[in-house]
């Protein structure tokens, strides 16, 4: 079991998968009109940590993340009905399918970049927009809402229960919430747009029941997550910023067209700051990893280790320093673990079992990440370890943290030719009962950078040991 902090129910809870097989994840994608900025990365890990946690515990993860590329694509604070993927076209002077295919591969490359294993779908928003006008179709059936003039509404006050993700219930809520212009068509203020009517210059739009139209942003995550994931899944993402109103609403949708608990758990990772201040274009401190790059930072891997230095459900300040330090210890890390591979393991290690526990139990208590990341410090530290048991354990722990800590280990190069004649050497030594010759061709191998472990399938030499001098 790992427990994490659920937004519901405003505590640390275990998660199970309810099947007790596989666990069923929904994560808030992005909107392709621009490249994911660094804080949409940090809440995507968020989301790469839960799965990697879950799998390094023996337990199957089916996650599906969305990527929006139509409709009501507003900014996730403010909803004045300004199509994202339209603006970008306008400015960029491009098609808007043009604009979400090319920002949907810079996504993919970004997640690829960061270590971040990919989802078992990512449904766009623009294949999915008639499970989307069902869904509305259900709502208006059941009561949750109505039309006006071509637009769909959700009546929030058909749903007692809205407002207990976010605790902004109906009596709290002030007329200008939302900070947009008021509209007359609205039963209530706080009602929020199921499918939009199309103006006269809208340039993508969709036929529907109600006339040509688009879907309100909210809708969508509805429709894809039970469409692909049912119509009960395990847990749902995504960033401190879709509390309100987006996730708010998505439970509002759901619950009202099934008439039972969707998602069972909710897990939201919080804001990403840079130098002190919210990231924006204007204060000079929004950037993504191409910027990053441009800078001379250009492992990306790097952000992700620091980011593990602080947990996911606290805000987080990034700076350019703490970024070098991490490049420093990454680099570090990977040398050492270079150097470690392949020599040989004590057996049994008790000391490298308790490491073991040690990192479970951070682990699976609420993704402790910066704890993890001072264990693993401790590791490389330590004289109770071995080189073998080192580059064991931070190999394991590396399918949670994924850091690629093997990767120069990976890329040493092939064993020389002598060597190999050495090992053969070596066994017929061995054969002959001859340990003294055995042992010196031992140490003349040591000499050359290569270790050799012998196994009841043969000797297995591999590159480990520095070469040893006089």
């Amino acid at each position: 079991m790992i427990a994490v902090y659920d937004t519901m129910a405003r505590a640390v809870t275990g998660v199970r998968p309810a099947d007790a097989r596989t666990l069923t994840m929904y994560t808030c994608g992005p909107t392709v009109y621009r490249y994911a900025h660094i804080g949409n990365l940090r809440t995507f890990l968020m989301a790469d940590l839960v799965r990697r946690a879950f799998e390094y515990a023996g337990v199957e993860v089916r996650q599906v993340q969305n990527i929006t590329d139509v409709g009501h694509m507003t900014d996730e604070l403010f909803d004045r009905g300004e199509d994202k993927m339209l603006v970008a076209a306008g400015i960029e002077n491009r098609s808007p399918k043009e604009i979400a295919d090319y920002y949907t591969a810079a996504f993919l490359e970004d997640v690829r970049a960061m270590n971040i294993r990919p989802a078992a779908d990512y449904p766009r928003a623009s294949e999915y927009v008639p499970q989307m006008i069902k869904l509305v179709a259900r709502l208006l059936e059941r009561g949750h809402a109505y039309e006006r003039d071509g637009t769909v509404y959700f009546d929030v006050r058909s749903f007692p229960g809205y407002g207990r993700l976010s605790g902004n219930t109906i009596d709290r809520l002030r007329p200008d919430h939302r900070k947009e212009i008021a509209d007359p068509n609205k039963r209530h203020h706080a009602d929020f747009v199921l499918w939009m009517r199309a103006g006269p210059d809208r340039a993508i739009r969709f036929p529907s029941p109600w006339g040509e139209g688009y879907p309100g942003w909210h809708i969508e995550c509805s429709a894809m997550s039970m469409a692909l994931l049912g119509e009960s899944f395990d847990l749902h993402t995504g960033g401190v910023d879709n509390i309100f109103p987006h996730h708010e609403d998505e439970i509002a949708q759901s619950e009202g067209a099934t008439g039972h608990r969707v998602v069972r758990h909710w897990l939201h990772g919080e804001h990403l700051l840079a130098e002190g201040r919210k990231m924006s274009k204007s204060a000079g401190n929004f950037y993504d990893l191409r910027d990053l790059a441009a800078r001379g930072h250009g492992e990306p891997l790097a952000v992700r280790l620091l980011f593990l230095q602080c947990r996911y459900r606290a805000q987080m300040n990034f700076t350019m320093d703490a970024l070098g330090a991490a490049e420093r210890a990454l680099t570090r890390w990977r040398r050492l673990v270079a150097g470690w591979t392949g020599a040989p393991l004590a057996s049994p290690s008790h000391a490298a079992a308790a490491y073991e526990d040690r990192f479970r139990a951070l682990i699976a208590g609420d993704l402790d990440t910066p704890a993890t990341i001072a264990l693993v410090s401790e590791v490389v530290a330590s004289a109770d370890l071995g080189p073998g048991d080192k580059a064991a354990l931070l190999a394991r722990w590396d399918a949670v943290l994924g850091l690629d800590l093997a990767r120069d280990a990976d890329a040493s190069p092939p064993i020389p030719a002598e060597a190999l004649e050495l090992v053969a050497r070596r066994e017929e030594a061995r054969l002959r009962r001859d340990w003294a010759e055995a042992d010196g061709i031992r140490r003349r191998l040591a000499e050359l950078g290569v270790q050799v472990e012998d196994t009841p399938e043969g000797p297995k030499p591999r590159r480990g040991a520095a070469p040893t001098t006089a």
